[in-house]
């Protein structure tokens, strides 16, 4: 009889193989086909729980963490004119008050008013790959996405120590230790820019044009590492080191054009699927006949969407209506996040398995939901004449 783990092997194997096939077939990005097809996988037992393989999903998460850090610039900051500044933090500061009366109105608890709001520019991304970049409704999301996914990564840690902890003398004081931590992190990128203006020499000798030795990935992951260390030994949510690690390395090493491609090809090639892959095993199916669970998680997928359309139909008024309805929808689709505090609360036994469960289907369909709307949107006259 074949030993159930090197079923498993094979099984992971033959998802991560096959994932970009299903995801052509049925136009889907490649995450939500890999949670599909990981929850199949467990639910006929081809997966089972497993130390080992949970322990390498959660590095795969903070990889993941690491190479969304590697998408921001804070460069970024200092170029953005101080009216879309002003602009994008009301249209985040909206999406936390509709948010907030949401989830006081219907009742759906705390957990719903740090969640809803989430913005990630992970998927963001493979819509520059699909539409192009000179699109002015995704070139505005990705510059508003990127402040977004700093706030919302700062309060998944606010909300990790508050969920660990409660209200009290430890959350205050992981609340300290992380505003000192971020003060010591501006400090060391400030002196750095000094120091590599001064001798520019040092980031080519540290991440040379020609590395036969792949220096700028060893490095890399030191940081990565090291970064991580750093969180664990602060008591600090440690997705929040492995997203400052990618700034770092997106921020003081842009000379090397290549490495955050290098980086992504290693993480979504490998990593990252074993995350989703495991996030499916945990999503049982018979939970799909459960119809308080469906209409909850499409409860949650209609806010989520709603929340992010009107508000930027409301703020960003110096582009057309339609492309604000785009610019809404490219932020309706913060999965990987969205997973992450579901992941994060229902390991601390703060939500139930129901809600969980709505969290983790919410993040699929939002993705589907965006990405067809997305779509239609997006088809000129000539192509919408060809269809019919």
């Amino acid at each position: 009889m074949i030993n159930q783990n090197i079923i498993m092997i094979i099984t992971i194997s033959v998802i991560i193989i096959s994932t970009p096939y299903f995801s052509r077939l049925i136009r889907l990005p490649l995450t939500p086909v890999e949670i599909i097809l990981g929850s199949i996988a467990g639910y006929f037992g081809f997966i089972h729980h497993n130390e080992i393989f949970k322990l390498i999903s959660e590095v795969g998460f903070l990889y993941l963490m690491f190479l969304a850090g590697t998408e921001v610039d804070l460069r970024v900051f200092k170029n953005m004119r101080l009216q879309l500044l002003k602009k994008s933090i009301i249209y985040i500061s909206l999406l936390y008050l509709f948010s907030f009366l949401s989830s006081y109105y219907l009742h759906l608890g705390n957990i719903f008013t740090i969640t809803m709001p989430l913005i990630s520019v992970g998927l963001i991304i493979s819509l520059f790959n699909e539409y192009g970049k000179d699109k002015e409704w995704l070139i505005l999301a990705m510059t508003v996405g990127v402040l977004g996914e700093i706030i919302s990564i700062t309060l998944v840690t606010f909300a990790s120590a508050a969920l660990s902890f409660g209200i009290g003398y430890e959350f205050y004081k992981t609340i300290s230790i992380l505003f000192a931590f971020l003060l010591a992190i501006v400090v060391i990128f400030k002196a750095l820019e000094v120091l590599f203006w001064w001798y520019p020499g040092i980031k080519t000798y540290l991440m040379p044009f020609k590395d036969n030795d792949e220096k700028d990935i060893r490095i890399s992951i030191s940081i990565f590492f090291i970064l991580i260390a750093i969180s664990l030994y602060l008591h600090l949510e440690i997705a929040f080191g492995a997203f400052i690690a990618g700034i770092f390395i997106s921020t003081f090493f842009k000379h090397k054009e290549e490495l955050t491609h290098k980086l992504s090809s290693f993480g979504f090639g490998f990593l990252v699927p074993l995350f989703f892959i495991y996030v499916g095993t945990t999503l049982n199916l018979d939970s799909l006949k459960n119809a308080a669970l469906l209409e909850k998680a499409l409860l949650i997928t209609f806010l989520m969407i709603a929340m992010r359309v009107i508000s930027s139909s409301i703020i960003f008024f110096e582009i057309n209506i339609k492309n604000r309805v785009l610019l809404g929808l490219a932020h309706s689709m913060p999965l990987t996040l969205l997973i992450a505090v579901a992941t994060i609360a229902y390991d601390l036994n703060t939500i139930s398995t129901e809600i969980y469960y709505a969290f983790i289907l919410a993040s699929i369909f939002e993705v589907i939901f965006s990405m067809i709307l997305i779509k239609l949107l997006s088809l000129t006259k000539a192509q919408k004449i060809s269809t019919k």
